[in-house]
């Protein structure tokens, strides 16, 4: 009942990070129809603001919109994993060559302080095996840190495209089967990156980028 109040009150671009949330962190299952009535009750809100939040999302790549059939979460393939999991460790890659050319003290103290608090929230997650109990948490540090290493690219339109990219390639990726996208690796492989940017090591930091994610290229 309590969350229902909360959820009645929220405004529009609450309703938005709210379902985007649940979208990349699979608390619908890919290619789920995401009904609009139910979701408004949820939400207590009028069907005007779902619409115009599902069609927000659409936009976003992460919710498919079928004429008579209304919206989905998008579906999964093999070849869209592979396309996001290339265009992501291109874009990272770019964007971290950027930031280590461009980058300053300030940089290097938010990105040592993002990769703190991933690493202790993934060693929780070393102890039990499964992320679950802590999704929405590790998911957001895991996004903090990968958007603060490019952060210092100076360029507004990379680091735009690459939200969008990583937002569908985590919604392509999580489930319950995979672990939600965590692997044990995960910690050795952040800390190696980390480690690369801060010695301002360009080529090796790009090798540590493609080395973490290129387990997602599936054909």
């Amino acid at each position: 009942m309590a969350e229902a109040t909360a959820l009645s009150k929220m405004e529009t671009p609450a309703i938005y990070d709210d379902l985007h949330l649940k979208l990349v962190t699979a608390q619908f299952a890919h290619g789920e129809k995401l009904k609009s009535e139910e979701l408004r009750q949820n939400y207590g809100c009028s069907a005007n603001t779902i619409r115009e939040v599902l069609f927000r999302l659409s936009t976003a790549g992460l919710v498919a919109f079928e004429e008579q059939r209304g919206f989905r979460a998008r579906r999964t393939s093999r070849a869209r994993q592979h396309d996001l999991t290339q265009f992501r460790i291109l874009l990272e890659q770019e964007g971290v060559s950027m930031s280590i050319k461009n980058g300053d003290l300030e940089w290097e103290a938010r990105l040592s302080a993002a990769h703190h608090k991933l690493s202790h929230i993934e060693s929780e997650v070393r102890k039990t095996g499964t992320v679950e109990h802590l999704l929405p948490l590790w998911s957001n540090a895991e996004w903090e840190f990968h958007d603060t290493l490019i952060s210092a690219c100076n360029s507004p339109l990379l680091r735009e495209t690459y939200k969008t990219v990583y937002d569908q390639f985590r919604q392509q990726l999580v489930s319950r089967e995979t672990n939600y996208g965590y692997f044990e690796d995960n910690i050795e492989e952040h800390n190696a990156i980390l480690v690369a940017a801060l010695t301002r090591n360009e080529t090796l930091c790009r090798q540590r980028i493609h080395d973490h994610l290129a387990r997602n290229m599936i054909s």
